[in-house]
């Protein structure tokens, strides 16, 4: 007899779709959204980047390598993951592998999400799911347990200030050297925090809406985040002061968007986002092209840039927006993940070209 425990997939354009039940035994709502990253299960799980989403990972085996140690490094910063705990609302699999292997590992996903309280659903044709997004855009979705009773509506996330919810509420210091990079925290990914240090700066992580010009730096970093950069005029408004000082500043993801707003530039909402190890991104007026990890469901719209700026890369895929560059002083940005983790590192001279900058 089957005693694994049935659960559902429902969409609210009516989808539904059976499957099993691991980790935390409840249900959840959010975005339903699509990953087809082949690796990094625990990093994808723990990027404050998903935070309101449900997650489907269309490579087929999850769970196969287990869950490194938790806690943080001799930094400061978290050892394996990239934030102190999960942010996605659920995780949605074909098959999920109840026997680990792995040195490094010290528990199964299963146990992972069951101590951090997230629902998880197996079974499902991730690839079938998957079309259904890229036809119909990414979209409000729920599992729900067998048992209980949960249907629409249910809360949109992309409604909420969702960098507010993951951001950090007090600044931290993580490092020493000679120059001062403060780090405006959207949602901000470890790995970008230790690609810093490791460089030899100073790292001053700060709250979103927390104003950085009231303190001395010599460069000015805005991080990834999650969901709708409408919601941070407040970090807006912060970097257009800063640009009047002229000092170097970069973004990535979400804050490729945040600078683009603070120039001007409007953004929108993609039909189902960027999420991926292996997204092509060309530099613009130039053949050198890139494999990039990218996670984000807003973009800059290119027209709406002031003659002053620039587009610095463009998606291979599908054209849109991927960096943006003064044309005569030192801000830019990148909508995809130069640190990635995990994925690949092709990009990483970015770090070491701003850090120059200063």
């Amino acid at each position: 007899m089957d005693k694994r425990k049935k659960a559902t997939l429902r969409l609210e354009n009516g989808t539904v779709m059976q499957g099993f039940s691991f980790g935390y035994d409840a249900s959840c709502d959010g975005e339903v959204v699509f990953s087809t990253a082949m690796v990094g299960y625990p990093e994808s799980l723990t990027d404050p980047s998903y935070s309101g989403q449900i997650l489907c990972v269309t490579y087929p085996l999850i769970g196969n390598y287990g869950v490194p140690l938790e806690g943080p490094d001799e930094m400061g910063i978290s050892r394996n993951f990239e934030s102190e705990n999960i942010w996605v609302r659920g995780l949605i699999i074909s098959d999920y592998s109840f026997r680990y292997s792995h040195w490094d590992a010290v528990k199964s996903l299963d146990q992972w999400l069951k101590e951090q309280k997230i629902p998880g659903i197996y079974g499902i044709d991730t690839r079938a799911l998957t079309q259904i997004l890229r036809e119909n855009g990414s979209m409000l979705g729920m599992i729900v347990q067998e048992g209980e009773d949960k249907h629409f509506p249910v809360d949109d996330p992309n409604l909420e200030n969702q960098i507010a919810y993951v951001s950090c509420k007090e600044p931290i210091t993580y490092g020493s050297g000679d120059k001062r990079v403060v780090m405006v925290d959207c949602g901000v990914k470890h790995n970008i925090l230790r690609c810093f240090v490791e460089r030899g700066v100073e790292l001053v992580r700060v709250p979103w809406n927390f104003d950085f010009n009231s303190i001395e730096y010599d460069g000015l970093f805005i991080s990834n985040g999650p969901g709708n950069p409408a919601f941070c005029g407040i970090t807006v408004e912060n970097l257009r002061r800063a640009m009047a000082k002229e000092k170097p500043i970069f973004g990535i993801c979400m804050g490729n968007q945040l600078l683009a707003r603070a120039a001007g530039a409007s953004t929108f909402k993609l039909k189902y986002g960027h999420r991926s190890h292996n997204q092509p991104v060309r530099m613009a007026d130039s053949n050198r092209c890139f494999i990039t990890s990218q996670n984000h469901g807003y973009a800059v719209d290119d027209k709406t840039l002031g003659r002053d700026w620039e587009p610095w890369f463009v998606n291979m895929n599908d054209g849109t927006n991927e960096g943006i560059r003064h044309k005569s002083k030192p801000f830019c940005s990148v909508q995809f993940h130069p640190e990635a983790s995990s994925g690949p590192t092709d990009t990483q001279f970015l770090f070491d070209d701003f850090i120059a900058k200063l």
